[in-house]
């Protein structure tokens, strides 16, 4: 787990284009970017995925949520709206097991579910 891409991003040891952080949450730029504005917004406590997510993380998850609505605003996306993505396990679609939030927006999203 330590040795994701998202910790090195946190510990800088690989570069990245962030765009919000404080002191429990990174956002930064998506390097192959699905809509407009792609940002990840990641906790810097390492929690592998949501089913993982423990009484104790209430905080840092709301942090997160506030993130998102506050980086949408920053990013021009608020009041058009934007789409909130969070992949749990394989089936689910995710990738990099540090639990993190898609943002996307700055276009007109299609419908996710036929």
């Amino acid at each position: 787990m330590a040795g994701s891409i998202f910790t090195k991003i946190i510990n800088r040891e690989i570069p990245a284009t962030i765009v919000y952080e404080t002191d429990s949450i990174i956002a930064f730029r998506d390097i192959a970017p699905q809509a407009p504005v792609h940002i990840l917004i990641v906790p810097k406590k390492e929690i592998p995925t949501v089913n993982d997510i423990q009484e104790s993380d209430t905080s840092v998850m709301g942090e997160l949520m506030l993130a998102a609505a506050r980086i949408a605003a920053q990013e021009g996306i608020a009041e058009d709206g934007y789409r909130l993505i969070m992949n749990c396990n394989r089936h689910g679609g995710q990738e990099v097991y540090h639990l993190h939030c898609h943002l996307l927006g700055g276009k007109q999203l299609g419908r996710m579910i036929q």
